[in-house]
């Protein structure tokens, strides 16, 4: 998430005969791919124009209609600098496109009778708690998916994100110390942890990992031979694409973010082939098609169907720049693992996703049984929001000229040049000449937040290094700002989450506590730095 939405990702599934009832053994034979609708629509120059704007290498797309495939390939490179092209079969990190079959893998629980959307999750998981009784008592299932807990944006993020040491089950201890920013029900914001809850509870039913559940419950009744559930499983596999991310403004190739622990909330790796599958099978309702013997075989039913893209919880509707007015909807709501909204007076079912590297969005119109997926090996909530716009336009409305990925990459333009003004005035505004209230030794020591743990400053080869003891890859320089403010730059550039660290002192020139904030309104919302509250580890004696 740059100044769009990053997210997660890791999705896994398990299956036993104690919690789901056996799928159908026989795998749907593979989409039937026809002409377009639009067969004049030039699908090529469009992806490769907003690849070039947008500055990614790679991206793989799969448009359905009607139970079939218009579209199922690959467009740019897998790596930059490597001659190996995207093809339909190439793996992408989708993030927090997993979260609806997490959704999908609950509404089969639900139509097998092992839990109900309206459970407490204290019924299934005994030792869950929120940060307030009341709040934990209430919380449903249902709660879970729908982003109204009281959470604040992203909060807890960092117990995952980037990669951490900590296990899934610390994270959802964890929760009961994460204040909430809202009062319960009242207000939409994004989460991920409860959503990881989601995943857990999956697993507790099933009596096997969330994601052996996922794969045998799942990917393979619906054909989707080359989803993978975790990184791991794409070792030796050589078409899968590498993350990419910006690095001082310039694109470049980096590691992958491995986040096992958010299981439920990310985690799925899928192809343009695959995800066309997926979208077929969502589109008709948890329909597989019929067997041999003409019987409808199914992942959920019709009625877990119409839940999942009913409204739950309504999201507030911003107003769009004058270029992109024609994207405002009527209304947005999120449901159950899909965000819900209209465009030109259709109902829209998608979700974006997001992790270190990779951005992806699956975009749903049910009513013309049409579905795209976008997915690219870059951080680019531009060219996702370019291509939903100009791709749902031309299938929808085949004559339509509107230029909507010149739109959107005028509007992010103009985005970005008012950030980077907003951040020159804040630096060019601060007391420059002003010093720290102590010596810079006395900021060294251990701190604890109530939900993170222990970050540390200390001196390291005369820099001072400020670190998160169970994220190793969050350490960097701190460098004086203003008064008691620094800022810490991390050593992974490639992060762009930079942030200011801010000490408050005691009446006796000792540190009550440490905060943080991040420096730009880009920085990924993941980074919940403002959520953190500092206070020193007092010494023993």
């Amino acid at each position: 998430m740059q100044s769009i939405t990053r997210i997660a990702a890791a999705i896994l599934f398990a299956y036993s005969t104690t919690a789901f009832a056996q799928a159908p053994a026989a795998t749907p034979a593979a989409p039937t791919t026809a002409s377009a609708p639009a067969a004049a629509y030039d699908l090529e120059a469009d992806v490769t124009r907003a690849m070039k704007l947008f500055d990614v290498p790679g991206i793989a797309i799969a448009v359905v209609k009607d139970g079939k495939v218009i579209a199922a390939r690959g467009f740019g490179v897998r790596k930059l600098g490597a001659p190996d092209k995207v093809d339909a079969k190439t793996l992408f990190e989708v993030a927090s496109n997993s979260k609806a079959f997490t959704a999908a893998a609950l509404a089969m629980l639900v139509d097998e009778g092992k839990l109900a959307w309206d459970d407490p999750v204290t019924k299934h998981l005994p030792d869950f708690q929120m940060y307030d009784a009341y709040v934990t008592h209430e919380m449903t299932v249902r709660d879970l998916l729908t982003h109204r807990s009281g959470l604040g944006l992203g909060a807890g993020d960092l117990l995952w994100w980037p990669t951490t040491s900590f296990s899934t089950d610390e994270i959802i201890h964890k929760l009961r110390f994460i204040a909430p920013s809202t009062s319960f029900r009242s207000s939409y914001a994004y989460d991920n942890l409860l959503y990881i809850v989601a995943g857990k509870i999956i697993a507790a039913k099933s009596g096997k990992t969330w994601g052996e559940t996922i794969r045998e419950r799942i990917l393979a009744p619906s054909g989707m031979t080359g989803t993978t559930t975790s990184l791991a499983e794409n070792a030796g596999n050589p078409d899968v694409a590498n993350a990419h991310s910006k690095i001082n403004g310039k694109i470049a190739a980096v590691k992958a973010m491995p986040v096992p622990n958010a299981v439920g909330a990310v985690g799925i790796n899928t192809n343009a082939e695959d995800i066309a599958r997926w979208m077929n099978v969502l589109l008709a309702g948890g329909s597989l098609g019929k067997d041999a013997n003409g019987t409808e075989r199914r992942l959920f039913s019709a009625k877990q169907a119409r839940e999942m893209w009913t409204a739950q919880t309504p999201m507030r509707i911003s107003e769009p720049n004058a270029k992109l007015a024609g994207t405002k909807p009527n209304f947005a709501a999120y449901g159950l693992g899909f965000q819900l909204r209209d465009w030109q007076g259709k109902l829209l079912a998608l979700h974006s996703g997001a992790l270190q590297g990779f951005y992806s969005k699956v975009v749903l119109v049910p009513e013309e049984k049409l579905g795209i997926a976008i997915l690219t090996n870059a951080e680019s909530g531009g060219s996702l929001n370019a291509l939903q716009y100009q791709l749902v336009d031309r299938y929808l409305n085949p004559a339509s000229t509107t230029d909507w990925i010149g739109a959107v990459a005028a509007v992010e333009n103009e985005n970005h040049a008012r950030e980077q003004s907003r951040l020159a005035t804040t630096k060019a505004a601060r007391a420059a000449k002003s010093k720290p209230s102590l010596a810079l030794a006395a900021y060294d020591g251990d701190y604890q937040d109530p939900w993170y743990g222990i970050a540390s400053i200390r001196h390291v080869g005369g820099k001072q290094v400020l670190s998160f003891s169970r994220t190793p890859d969050l350490t960097g320089e701190l460098e004086h700002f203003q008064h008691d403010t620094f800022i810490v730059r991390w050593k992974e550039r490639n992060f762009n989450a930079d942030a200011y660290v801010t000490f408050a002192l005691n009446p006796d020139g000792s540190i009550e506590r440490m905060k943080m904030q991040p420096i730009s309104t880009e920085t990924d919302f993941s980074y919940d730095f403002q959520d953190l509250n500092f206070t020193p580890v007092k010494k023993a004696p």
